[in-house]
């Protein structure tokens, strides 16, 4: 019998100091045994690394902004589809998914392009400024945290929660303030970016651990491995890391994934503290940048989802390999100026 032979487009190509996921899916959906793929770069913008790595991306497109609206989306990954016949994307931000999975259902029935996400109720859910509430519904530890809209609520709200807190982005970005002052600055850059509302959260004293995993839809997890962080960027973005065995983490995990019935990737966040407690920091509705290191330890996710989109029986994950690393490094990669002016002139290459 022949092996399956898919299309996959897949956005996140950057590969800056806060890196996008993509460019480590496509790495494990290279690696898939159960099908072979041909790899549709989607970018945002025309210096995105994937673009020029060939080796990874068959060809590239790029798409509108996010801010562009469904119907302008729409549009243009029908044109992508009648030239390159998709068969599944894998969105890899936290900002276009909104998007992708309100086009989901239309992109399957219109041009039978298939995706692995989950629906708004999860995704409004998990959102960081709703997260305390979501994790007394569930029973699972969460810092307390409040959303604020002014630099000008922060006096109050600190005085409440106490130094020092976490200052976050509602999609990324997070920074310790130690002052109201050093609070405010860190505000006016995060929703400079990032928009509003900005989240204040307690500080937690311990050690960062997270979960790169897959959900089925029907409250099974596909997969799960766990992981801490050996070095991190002044963004607080892990540039290594450790797959730890912690059954705990991975209780936490299935218990998450069957109460939600979580469909589609997730990456979770976790505080651990010194009393070897669990504190539930971020939900992130997607695959995360170091989603490789699950491919290295043993648990090709991104296939998974993959053939379980396309009506394949999929059997979750028994184990994973502790105590693989990863660690990121950054290269100078040579190309054409003709490819750049290509991608940014005629919005593919």
């Amino acid at each position: 019998m022949s092996k399956a032979s898919y299309t996959i487009a897949v956005t996140g190509l950057n590969a800056i100091d806060s890196p996008g996921p993509g460019l480590a899916v496509i790495r494990a959906l290279r690696e898939a045994s159960s099908f072979d793929v041909r790899i549709i770069g989607l970018s945002y913008e025309a210096l995105e690394p994937g673009i020029y790595m060939h080796e990874l991306v068959d060809k590239s497109y790029q798409v509108p902004y996010p801010g562009a609206g469904q119907e302008v989306l729409f549009e243009r990954l029908k044109y992508i589809n009648a030239v390159e016949n998709l068969d599944f994307i894998y969105p890899n931000f936290d900002a276009e998914l909104f998007n992708y999975i309100a086009l989901s259902g239309r992109l399957k029935k219109e041009l039978n392009i298939r995706t692995a996400l989950p629906d708004q109720e999860q995704f409004e859910a998990r959102h960081k400024s709703r997260l305390f509430e979501f994790g007394s519904e569930h029973g699972i530890k969460v810092p307390f945290a409040r959303p604020v809209y002014s630099a000008g609520e922060i006096p109050a709200v600190a005085a409440g929660m106490g130094f020092p807190l976490v200052v976050k982005g509602k999609f990324y970005d997070a920074r310790v303030a130690y002052t109201v002052e050093q609070a405010m600055q860190h505000f006016n850059k995060i929703s400079a970016e990032w928009g509003l509302p900005v989240l204040l959260q307690e500080f937690l004293h311990g050690s960062e651990v997270n979960v790169c995993g897959a959900g089925n839809g029907k409250g099974d997890t596909l997969g799960a491995v766990p992981m801490r962080k050996l070095y991190i960027t002044d963004k607080g973005k892990a540039w290594a890391g450790v797959t730890l065995d912690d059954e705990k983490l991975l209780e936490i995990t299935a218990k998450l994934v069957s109460a939600t019935q979580w469909n589609g990737p997730f990456e979770l966040e976790f505080m651990k503290t010194r009393e070897d407690e669990y504190y539930l920091i971020e939900i992130n509705p997607r695959f995360p940048a170091w989603c490789y290191l699950a491919v290295g330890a043993g648990q090709n996710q991104p296939e998974a989802l993959v053939n379980l989109a396309m009506g394949r029986e999929v059997s979750p994950f028994g184990s994973y390999e502790v105590g693989k690393m990863f660690i990121r490094y950054s290269y100078d990669m040579i190309v054409d100026i003709k490819e750049f002016e290509q991608i940014s002139t005629v919005g593919e290459l």
